[in-house]
């Protein structure tokens, strides 16, 4: 992207920004029906903007806009070349407006400019465009049939989509949705959460700028109960996607049955092994990306890695080089370039990370500082999802015991196995039950790998990648006979 400014350049920045206040509804900015809110700037406590709420009116109303839309064929059937063009542009119009994006970002959410700069804009422009340039080069299929007839398996956009942003990554995540589903064909609804709603309106406005149809992108902004429920609810909603809590994941499975049996796609909890062998090398590079693993983001990651399982005999060299690495991580301001900890997202959330923690004076106010438990494998911080800043260090026997450990959680997001030995790895690897498993690293693949979950970590989809495409179509078979009608053996 481009090179970082200084801590007084971002708060100027943050200074002139204008912010979004009403719901993006029908290719414009329009005030919800429901009751307003603060957004709330995480790392100071002060009120950002009041935003106008939306509610089950506005649900109805969106998606009846996004309805007319698809089926009028303004985006769903225009073509794939077409649409490709429109998100091309709106990568660049991203582009052009990334700093003041990444700004509003990191006031909204407590994140550091450094990973708003770095990781989350960069991340979003790639993601949208990586799915803009798949629109025209994904093949349909025939299958084998006899010479009286041909099979085409084809797919089709599913039609209009709820997606549900979490808090800790609003850009992204919202990338991660409409960049797939956009290229599908879809008409996408988006409720962001309610504490960072700022970036997903202003990227709508974006969209729209680059020749997004209206009705194809709306945001509703609002809380689970006003806009949530409602979209999981709607018998005119035929898919939610969904990131973010397990227990808020098996809502929306309610939701959908008991009412269209909509398609649920979810992505939810984790809690996280990385699992150092007895023959790790290199363990400089191991402690780099446990801590990396453990408290980017302040730990607020779903594929956070908040449990290092260690084999006792190189336990004692690596946390020596974990704890000489931590303290390299500054915690405080998230707009100066140098903070790597930001803030927590909110009070509520502060309240439930210091739950866990053995001291109360391990943080201050929205900060929380990164700590490091050695407990054992039944220890309620090993196996309850902590979203915070702590690491918890169980140390093990053997080798075995610790891909034993390893599965002892509900979740099965994401793993990390650190060894020498390549069949000791790639065993490893097949025996961890998650979706996706790093070798001698941290990490969750690429835009092009599909990133999900195993057992309560995830349900009905992928992100990424050409199977994320594939979560927001419907596959078809159509069936052509071209048997000779006057034979009397033609095709049934």
């Amino acid at each position: 992207m481009s090179d970082l400014l200084t801590q007084a350049e971002y708060q100027a920045i943050a200074q002139d920004l204008d912010f979004p206040r009403t719901a993006f509804i029908d290719g414009k900015y329009r005030a919800g029906s429901g009751a307003t809110f603060m957004t709330i700037n995480p790392a100071t406590g002060k009120d950002l903007a009041e935003i106008s709420g939306c509610n089950t009116a506005d649900v109805d109303f969106a998606v009846s806009k996004a309805r007319e839309a698809f089926e009028q064929g303004h985006w769903s059937k225009r073509h794939p070349s077409e649409r490709k063009d429109v998100l091309i542009r709106l990568c660049k119009l991203i582009t052009r407006n990334r700093r003041e994006l990444a700004v509003m970002e990191s006031l909204d959410s407590g994140k550091p400019i450094l990973d708003c700069e770095t990781i989350d804009v960069p991340e979003t422009i790639h993601c949208i465009k990586w799915h803009a340039e798949a629109i025209d080069k994904i093949y349909d299929q025939t299958s084998p049939t006899g010479d009286d007839a041909i099979s085409m398996i084809v797919r089709e956009p599913i039609g209009v989509v709820g997606a549900v942003l979490p808090w800790n990554f609003p850009l992204m995540m919202l990338a991660w949705k409409i960049g797939p589903a956009l290229a599908a064909g879809c008409s996408v609804i988006v409720k962001p959460a309610e504490q960072t709603s700022l970036t997903a309106l202003r990227v709508a406005e974006l969209a729209h700028e680059a020749g997004v149809p209206r009705g194809v992108l709306q945001v509703l902004p609002g809380d689970g109960p006003s806009v949530g429920e409602p979209l999981g609810l709607h018998m005119d909603v035929d898919m939610v996607s969904f990131t973010g809590s397990t227990e808020t994941g098996k809502r929306f499975l309610r939701y959908a049955a008991d009412s269209n049996l909509k398609k649920v796609v979810l992505e939810c909890g984790g809690k996280n092994p990385a699992v150092v062998f007895d023959d790790a090398e290199h363990l400089d590079h191991v402690a780099e990306h446990v801590v990396n693993a453990a408290f980017w983001n302040a730990g607020q990651n779903c594929s956070a890695t908040s449990r290092l399982i260690v084999h006792k005999s190189v336990k004692a060299p690596l946390m020596e080089r974990i704890e000489a690495r931590l303290r390299d991580w500054k915690v405080g301001d998230p707009l100066d370039p140098g903070t790597h900890i930001g803030a927590l997202i909110d009070a509520e959330h502060c309240k439930k990370v210091r739950g866990f923690l053995d001291k109360a004076d391990q943080g201050e106010g929205a900060f929380v500082f990164p700590v490091i438990y050695d407990v054992s494998k039944d220890d309620p911080k090993a196996r309850d999802e902590i979203f915070g800043p702590v690491l918890c260090v169980i140390e093990t026997a053997s080798n075995d015991e610790a891909i034993e450990i390893a599965n002892q959680t509900d979740y099965g997001l994401a793993a990390s196995v650190f060894t020498a030995n390549t069949r000791q790895a790639i065993r490893a690897a097949r025996d961890i039950r998650a979706g996706t498993v790093t070798v001698n690293c941290y990490g969750e693949g690429d835009i092009a790998t599909p990133f999900g979950g195993y057992k309560q970590s995830g349900f009905g989809g992928r992100d990424n990648g050409i199977h994320a495409h594939d979560q927001f179509t419907e596959l078809k078979t159509i069936w052509i006979d071209l048997s000779d009608p006057t034979s009397g053996d033609h095709v049934g």
